[in-house]
């Protein structure tokens, strides 16, 4: 599969000429074949992710890429210099990648100021001193400079294995789940400043994640991966208002499959009423399908027809996601803004506002 950049979604990417190139690889992880014919294209200054449940292959492309892994078939291209082949490996070290590993790696018996310098042998002293001075600053740690690894705190490490890995001025830099230690609060935190931070520099990035909130945040384009292959290559709007399978629709953003059926090709007949589509939809009237419903496509509305009671609430901040059902026994997530609180039992009135029809053919998910 060759992912292609998709013409709708909230961003695009930021220059035209690709720094990476994976082209159709196959490898596989110990003794079984965890990627298949997997392609993709990165360009200079853009920022991308893999996203997938742990298993799905993510993982070990981005090792191909840093050289800890061979590939079975297909090659891949850094600068224009084919750096994996099948049966020939360019070293990790000569590839010009920086590597943020999912634990950061630091190590514990050097200072900040020391651990952002390993990587920087090659340099002069005045050129190490002069680079991680720079780092220091960009990275809000001039003060902790001369502290170790176990005196920080979560975020403070993160920013540290960041530093290290950009010292050496890589060409591509690779992250490997790097916010999973974190808090929720903090890691979107993070997520958000190490993406303006690289965009500021005009740093290319692979990132990997199981985690989409992480991925939403840092990627200008992200690959969905399922079985060792790239299901969707898209904007992050587009993944979650235009998914291109079921796999997809459900792994993207939260959400429930509503039964219905095609009665015309922009309408769907559903149990809590008809839904009118923005897109042709292919199928031939009656055809049964299910309707992807997302917690903001049901409104609270003191008018609205569908009668429904709360079952679950879970509290967000401003927003508050509720589990409600129907009287007609369906479930249905919904998130409303805090002032809207409501009390587990208490009987609301909603209303669907579906402004991207997401339907599948009924039984999809197994194929």
């Amino acid at each position: 599969m060759n992912p292609t950049q998709s013409q709708e979604g909230d961003r695009s990417p930021v220059a035209a000429r690709p720094l990476l190139e994976v082209r159709t690889i196959s490898c596989n992880y110990e003794l079984e074949r965890a990627v298949f014919d997997l392609s993709l294209t990165v360009n200079r200054g853009e920022q991308v992710c893999l996203l997938g449940p742990s298993g799905c292959g993510k993982t070990t492309v981005l090792r191909a890429i840093a050289g800890f892994h061979p590939v079975l078939t297909g090659g891949i291209f850094i600068n224009d210099q084919q750096v994996s082949a099948v049966g020939a490996m360019v070293p990790p070290e000569a590839r010009r990648v920086g590597m943020v590993f999912q634990d950061h790696a630091l190590f514990p018996h050097l200072s900040v100021r020391q651990n952002i310098a390993s990587g920087l042998r090659q340099f002069s002293e005045r050129e190490s001193t002069q680079a991680v001075g720079e780092l220091l600053e960009r990275m809000g740690l001039v003060y902790h400079a001369d502290r170790y690894p176990h005196e920080l705190s979560g975020g403070q490490q993160q920013r540290v294995a960041l530093a290290r890995a950009l010292a050496p001025k890589p060409l591509l830099l690779l992250m490997d789940e790097p916010f999973s230690s974190l808090d929720q609060e903090l890691r979107e935190r993070m997520g958000q400043e190490v993406s303006d931070m690289l965009k500021e520099s005009d740093i290319t990035c692979v990132m990997v994640t199981h985690d989409q909130n992480d991925a939403f945040a840092l990627g200008d384009m992200v690959g969905v991966m399922a079985d060792g292959a790239i299901v969707q290559w898209d904007t992050p709007y587009n993944l979650y208002h235009r998914p291109r399978d079921h796999f997809v629709a459900d792994f993207i953003g939260n959400g429930i499959f509503l039964a219905g059926n095609l009665a015309s090709d922009r309408r769907v007949t559903t149990a809590l009423g008809d839904l009118d589509s923005d897109t042709v939809l292919d199928w031939t009237q009656g055809s049964p399908v299910e309707v992807l419903i997302r917690p903001d496509d049901v409104v609270h509305d003191p008018q609205g027809s569908i009668q429904a009671r709360v079952m679950r609430r879970a509290f967000k901040g401003a927003e508050i996601m509720y589990t409600l059902r129907t009287a007609n026994h369906i479930t249905l997530l919904a998130l409303f803004p805090s002032h809207a609180n409501f009390d587990i039992g208490d009987e609301v009135s909603v209303r669907l506002e579906v402004d991207h029809l997401v339907a599948f053919a009924r039984g999809s998910e197994s194929g």
